[in-house]
């Protein structure tokens, strides 16, 4: 190891200390489970701001759009693009289910289909997959980064980085994946605006970039590289899962109240779409500087062949607050779905409130042990979160949609939904042609998915279970693990 390389990996684990630090300050405002995995459901709109900033700014739209901006020119700005119109969309669709405080995704989902247990714990299996999944994707980029810019194994970097955000989890909490990712949300967007301004300052100016790029990377969007449907189905599928992940589902059950979200939302989406742009442009100024280089090698090639050493550490540390602000987040909502609905599955029960923090920190543990194995067999970031989303997030996202807006469906739409969304992707990801016409499965995975919740609905018997009584059998099952928020029985149901 060189004494570059030695420094950026003393300066990684300088900010570890910093962030664990910070878990174990938060971790004296926790004293019982909800307090671990809801943070005492207050956040005001700043950290709401600064905690899903963060969490969006991750691994697929950081190093991961660097990288596709490097193949693919303005393309790289079409994860930022999906991201920003799927808040846009959260906020409008399903900012008010604030109201009900629900603890977990699949809770919500089962109150649409009459508190059915099929759907629950379908749901709540896949969603903890789910959620495995994006840790996967935030651990393989980090660790792709850090074993580039310090030269240390990539095993080993994949275990440094995910041991990284799970202490300070595991110590403090949600309210520790709270203040760490404002933090975090600060040091990577003013580190990626100053990594944009040095990469055009280093190619010759901006005008030199669209003069140095070919013309199909240069096109609007890149459409003309990557194609019209491809490129939609980039910018679905970064949509469709924010619409589908639970740790943004999770933003909205700790927020104060359905104000703060709406607030929070609409400014984390604007501060998104600005954000776009930035990693399609370091993406093309590195295509500049080195055309032959590994597309995925883009950014930290940046931080340490192009820039002195100390502009390498703050996009060192840029670049991985992105992956370690999201996979904590997704780390949370993971332990809140297995010990909320998981573990209730297997048991009949869910953990007494005493035992919750206890079991919330070895739930954190066997999480992240799952999450390590699967990253051991991919290291491509971009298509590994594309494909996951299209199988495991297309029947989530239309069964939550049909399940709040459309009276008809019941839950054997609802399983018919998640069942008919997996198949198609499986179907497209196997047929070679079908693929590279998509791009990825998601748009005839949504299309197919929603097809199936409207036809086996219309078949099937209608839902006889009111909302009311769907909300008062959940409230009963919370009751057990959260404290102090079951609402007043007379709330009034305008869906």
């Amino acid at each position: 190891m060189g004494d570059a390389q030695l420094i950026y990996l003393l300066v990684f684990l300088g900010f570890l200390i910093a962030m664990i630090a910070v878990g174990i300050l938060v971790s004296r405002n926790v004293s019982s489970g909800e307090d671990f995995l809801m943070g005492g459901r207050g956040l005001s709109t700043p950290l709401l701001i600064g905690t899903t900033v963060a969490t969006l700014v991750g691994t697929g739209s950081s190093m991961g759009a660097v990288g596709f901006g490097f193949s693919n020119g303005w393309a790289g700005a079409l994860y930022g693009i999906g991201g920003s119109v799927g808040m846009i969309l959260l906020l409008l669709l399903f900012a008010d289910v604030r109201k009900y405080n629900f603890m977990t995704f699949s809770e919500e989902l089962s109150f649409y289909y009459g508190a059915n247990k099929l759907v629950k714990g379908l749901t709540s299996i896949i969603l903890y997959v789910a959620c495995i999944g994006w840790l996967g994707a935030h651990i393989i980029g980090g660790s792709l980064y850090l074993s580039w810019i310090t030269g240390i194994d990539p095993i080993l970097a994949k275990i440094i980085v995910a041991l990284g955000f799970g202490l300070y989890t595991l110590i403090g909490g949600y309210l520790a994946v709270v203040y760490t990712d404002v933090i975090q949300g600060v040091i990577l967007f003013l580190g990626f605006v100053l990594l944009t301004v040095l990469s055009v300052i280093t190619i010759g100016g901006f005008d030199d970039l669209s003069s140095k790029i070919t013309p199909e990377m240069g096109s609007f969007l890149g459409l003309e590289k990557l194609g019209l449907i491809p490129a939609l189905s980039l910018a679905v599928v970064i949509a469709v899962g924010v619409l589908a992940t639970p740790s943004y589902r999770h933003r909205i059950y700790s927020s104060k109240d359905e104000n703060t979200v709406k607030k929070g939302f609409w400014i984390s989406g604007i501060l998104f779409a600005i954000f776009s742009l930035f990693p399609a442009i370091v993406g093309m100024s590195a295509y500049i500087l080195n055309p032959e280089l590994e597309s995925g090698f883009a950014f930290p090639y940046l931080a340490t062949e192009v820039f002195p050493i100390w502009i390498g550490a703050i996009v060192l540390v840029a670049g991985l607050s992105a992956t370690m602000s999201s996979g904590s987040s997704d780390f949370i909502a993971a332990v809140a779905i297995l010990l909320r609905d998981v573990y209730q599955i297997f048991t009949g029960s869910v953990p007494k409130k005493e035992n919750m923090v206890l079991f919330s920190r070895i739930s954190l543990v066997l999480t992240l042990v799952l999450a390590l194995f699967f990253t051991l067999f991919t290291n491509n970031i971009i298509t590994y979160i594309s494909n996951f989303i299209s199988t495991v997030m297309s029947g989530l996202f239309v069964a939550a949609l049909l399940g709040k807006f459309w009276k008809r469906t019941n839950w054997q739409g609802g399983v018919a939904s998640l069942i008919a969304g997996s198949a198609t992707s499986f179907v497209i990801l196997n047929n070679e042609s079908m693929l590279t016409f998509w791009g990825n499965p998601i748009i005839p995975s949504v299309i197919i998915a929603l097809l199936a919740n409207i036809i086996v609905s219309l078949i099937t018997p209608a839902q006889k279970i009111s909302k009311e009584e769907s909300l008062r059998l959940l409230e009963e099952e919370r009751s057990m693990v959260d404290e102090g928020t079951t609402l007043p029985h007379d709330q009034t149901f305008t869906q």
